[in-house]
């Protein structure tokens, strides 16, 4: 019979992450469940250099870190791990895990589960004429990783099978945390609003300590805890419902702020959040405040997932070289500007000389003189700024030439502007551009195999069924007109905000502080306002979309990466800084709020300079 709440901790937000949560959860979470989330789309493309160069790698090794010290503890609590740790080599992942076990005189029943990797498929998806399901672009001629992303019905098949340890490869992130409470509650592939909310409670901690105040707007309430941030735990109920909390005496706080941002966070669509075990809607999700460090979420709903799998490959684009140095004085700014450029000038002339093309992009950011900002910039720090950060990011398909910039690098140094400096990586080194190629491949074609030590077995995945049509985009409430006078303050006073990548996409995610707000967040915080402030990066357009439950909107930006991740030649190539600076945007209030008594009288008491 099963237990009626499952804890599942989750331990680690991205490859990177530190080693200590693992230990934080098994000694003071009191977890049923041990989930490490690894995995990003140009992780794989990594994993699999290191694969190609060593067979037996491929994999991260930082998971088998982290919980190789507790396995005495793991063992004796009977806490199961679930990992995504085996990347482009599980059964490698497997094999290094049981040395480690042997050598501490135990034993574990292991699963593997395989099948996401199709790069040895990729003549028949060529064949097949598959395309970018963004771009529509054709396949690439090579790729260098290509990566089905499997659901939760293997991870609940393993640990019905009797599985203590399961390492994946691809699979969605979400899919450690549902696969689980599948097994525990007995939910099947057709409990849409149960696998929807499994699913939430996996989005909400997969990130690590996104959920419990890591990254959290109001930063000054958390900053006291950073050094020692509580790891999310989540409890969750056979009906779906949720709360999430952490150990206690750890720093970060768990409040309806910090996990609705977790919950905004990189979701495209709030109601066809779509996922390989069902279609998501968290458009009517409610969070409540149960206690200190609870909160309980719930509303969830789900529909039919369709018969396909999104598979991510990576392929490799020429090469890029990015660099920064400082620039201190007056003028700074402007010094820093012109020796970038003259620098570059300098490079093209000796490329051409030498019979290389000319750079295929150019980035100049001097940063601290807010170019990031486009025309949001203030001009005192613009031209002002006394000390400042340059960046150059140059894009070639040969990386011979870009070693002509590298070379030249310590130039400007010696017969440009006085006060360069902080140049502490030396040289900078050419780098391949990894882009992201994303589509859609019949689950049918994708043969899941489960090993539990026997040899592989296919799993036996649900029969494909349609997906089902989304539901009609919630209404939003109506502002009440602005009568009398007015102030002008900025978004942050009523707002929380949280951004971050798919791709070359950005998402940024808004929550109003209290319900009063939501309706005039939503008269004046339009795509046409988002598309003017972010006009400086933008190629495509900008959809706007609602999540009522939390009083949230989430803005879903096309093509405003410069490429994305590892293609992107930014300083902020993943949009981790959007929300923070849209959320400077001035609003306008009714002047009475700013009162005492009035909805923000205590930001006004607070920061008397606004």
């Amino acid at each position: 019979m099963s237990r009626r709440v499952i804890r599942i901790g989750g331990a680690s937000a991205a490859w990177g992450d530190t080693l200590l949560g693992a230990q934080q959860l098994v000694r003071q979470g009191a977890v049923d469940y041990l989930v490490g989330d690894y995995l990003a789309e140009v992780t794989m493309a990594i994993l699999a250099r290191m694969r190609a160069k060593d067979p037996q790698a491929g994999f991260i090794a930082d998971w088998l870190a982290s919980i190789t010290p507790l396995l005495p503890e793991i063992k004796s609590k009977g806490i199961r791990l679930i990992t995504n740790a085996g990347g482009m080599n599980p059964a490698g992942l497997r094999a290094a895990f049981e040395v480690a076990a042997a050598d501490a005189g135990l034993s574990f029943r292991v699963a593997v589960i395989e099948g996401d990797d199709l790069s040895a498929d990729q003549e028949a998806l060529r064949a097949a004429g598959v395309r970018d399901m963004f771009s529509g672009a054709e396949l690439p001629p090579k790729l260098a990783s290509c990566n089905a992303y499997l659901g939760a019905g293997p991870v609940a098949a393993a640990l019905e099978a009797g599985a203590e340890v399961v390492i994946t490869g691809r699979s969605v992130d979400s899919a450690l945390v549902l696969g689980p409470l599948m097994h525990e509650f007995g939910w099947r592939a057709d409990d849409h609003d149960l696998l929807a909310a499994g699913c939430l409670a996996g989005h909400v901690i997969e990130c690590g300590a996104q959920a419990t105040g890591g990254l959290f707007t109001d930063w000054r309430a958390v900053a006291d805890g950073w050094d020692d941030m509580g790891f999310p735990v989540i409890e969750c109920d056979a009906d779906g419902s949720f709360t999430v909390t952490k150990p206690a005496g750890t720093g970060g706080m768990v409040t309806c702020g910090t996990v609705a941002e977790q919950i905004v966070y990189e979701i495209g669509d709030p109601q066809s959040y779509l996922l390989p075990d069902v279609a998501c809607d968290f458009s009517a999700v409610t969070l409540a405040q149960t206690g200190p460090d609870r909160v309980r979420v719930s509303g969830a709903r789900g529909r039919a997932p369709g018969s396909d799998f999104k598979v991510c490959a990576t392929w490799a684009d020429g090469f890029r070289v990015l660099t920064t140095y400082m620039i201190a004085g007056f003028e700074a700014a402007a010094k820093g500007r012109a020796t970038a450029q003259a620098l570059v000038r300098r490079t093209q002339r000796i490329m051409a000389a030498r019979g290389f093309a000319d750079y295929g992009e150019v980035s100049i950011e001097v940063i601290g003189a807010e170019d990031t900002w486009g025309g949001q910039a203030r001009m005192d720090l613009r031209d002002g700024a006394r000390e400042v950060v340059v960046k150059i990011g140059l894009r070639h398909d040969d990386p011979k030439a870009l070693e002509v910039f590298a070379r030249e690098f310590a130039h400007p140094g010696v017969s440009m502007a006085q006060g360069l400096t902080g140049v502490f990586h030396g040289r900078p080194k050419p780098a391949p551009v990894v882009r992201v190629f994303s589509f859609l491949w019949p689950k049918a074609k994708v043969p899941i195999t489960l090993d539990l030590g026997a040899g592989p077995a296919v799993v036996n995945a649900p029969a494909p069924v349609a997906a089902a049509p989304a539901p009609a985009p919630p209404r939003l409430p109506q502002a009440a007109p602005v009568a009398g006078d007015v102030a002008r303050v900025p978004l942050r006073a009523l707002a929380l905000g949280r951004s971050g990548d798919k791709g070359n996409d950005a998402n940024i995610g808004l929550i109003a502080r209290k319900a009063a707000f939501f309706p005039l967040i939503c008269e004046q915080m339009t795509e046409a306002c988002v598309t003017d402030f972010f006009a400086h990066y933008l190629q495509g357009p900008v959809v706007r979309y609602a999540l009522p439950g939390i009083h949230a909107l989430n803005f879903h930006l096309r093509d405003v990466l410069g490429g994305g991740g590892s293609a992107s030649l930014r300083y902020d190539p993943q949009a981790k800084t959007y929300a923070q600076m849209l959320l400077d945007t001035k609003v306008t209030v009714p002047a009475e709020w700013l009162t005492d008594g009035g909805l923000l009288a205590d930001w006004a008491r607070a920061t008397p300079q606004e």
